[in-house]
């Protein structure tokens, strides 16, 4: 049994060092997205800084920490202020609840590759990211700019109708796992089916999938969803009068958001950290988290590419998808899910 001392102490480096972690990602996530998207339509640029711009997040970091840092005349500064703080908390937060792995020892202390290991992770990561919504709607209402209004409006509309239909994809996965659990979500997902299949979610549950991935998409205002953010309408959308750091903190909060999303995926759908396991115990202790990270590459790299292929929505194709196809389709997965498992059962 561990002493309360342990505890904050063990918690306290697992949180020092999950952060480290997802922060460098969204930092490198941006940079793949450089040049996957600069590959993937033919643009070869000035060389970045340091070797094939492995050093380019570190400057862009440094070049918004010293940019300055103007505020408009008219913008309600209480609001203004809190709001780009209120996205990227809400998008850091929810890192607390996901796994990445099995257990490990360290010097003949048990400890699970997870900062809060709640039987309602899922519950909880649904409802931090929803509040997501209240940053960028604030963003657009106390900018004082009709730009940035608009951007709010649209944010705030589109996430509150995706989060619909992507909270029932997820729905049909609970009732085959029978639990809110990550960790027992993923542990029904080990083995195989007929001996062969991995028993991942997604393949009794592939429209779910497609359910949840286009709600992501909609969800983080990615392409072809960007209404919020439409350069060619609203300037910059929601975060136009922002500057500096503040301007940076939205980028963190949707590449945050875009992990969050990819690990969610991971867990629910594509078995976890399951996998292959070989070699040495000290291998066979870092291959499950190797798993993980590779479907969540794999995940960023879907929203990579889609980004450089689709073109925009306009904003009542989003809205009709939205309601009109995805939240029906949703509900229709659900009800037969429920009733192959009660027939099953």
């Amino acid at each position: 049994m561990l002493s309360i001392e342990s505890f904050v102490a063990i918690s306290l480096i697992k949180t020092v060092i999950a952060l480290f972690v997802l922060l460098t990602a969204v930092a490198y996530t941006v940079w793949l997205e450089r040049k996957v998207v600069g590959h993937m339509q033919n643009r070869w640029g000035p060389t970045r800084v340091g070797p094939f711009g492995l050093l380019q997040p570190l400057a862009d970091g440094v070049k918004f920490m010293f940019k300055e840092d103007l505020i408009p005349p008219h913008v309600y500064k209480p609001l203004y202020m809190a709001a780009p703080m209120l996205a990227v908390v809400f998008a850091l937060t929810s890192i607390a609840v996901i796994p990445v792995g099995n257990s490990i020892s360290i010097g003949g202390i048990q400890t699970s590759l997870q900062i809060a290991d709640v039987n309602i992770g899922l519950l909880i990561i649904l409802g931090v990211t929803s509040l997501g919504v209240y940053g960028v709607a604030l963003a657009g209402w106390s900018s004082n700019s009709k730009y940035s209004l608009l951007g709010g409006l649209r944010a705030s509309a589109q996430m509150v109708s995706y989060e619909i239909a992507l909270g029932l994809s997820l729905v049909g996965v609970l009732i085959l796992s029978g639990s809110l659990s990550l960790r027992e979500i993923v542990d029904a997902q080990s083995g195989t089916y007929w001996g062969v299949l991995p028993r991942w979610n997604i393949f009794p549950q592939f429209i779910a999938f497609f359910i949840y991935l286009m709600a992501a998409y909609a969800e983080t205002n990615r392409i072809p969803f960007d209404l919020p953010e439409a350069e060619t309408e609203l300037v910059a959308g929601y975060h136009t009068e922002y500057s500096a750091m503040k301007f940076a903190m939205f980028f963190m909060a949707e590449y945050a958001n875009m992990i969050t999303v990819a690990c969610v995926a991971s867990l629910l759908f594509l078995g976890g950290w399951h996998g292959p396991r070989f070699g040495p115990p000290l291998l066979q202790a870092i291959l499950p988290v190797f798993w993980f990270a590779l479907r969540i590459f794999g995940f960023l790299f879907v929203y990579i590419w889609i980004r450089g292929t689709l073109p925009r929505f306009r904003y009542d194709q989003l809205m009709a998808f939205g309601w009109k196809f995805l939240l029906p389709l949703a509900i229709a997965n659900l009800v037969v899910t429920a009733l192959v498992v009660a027939i099953q059962s």
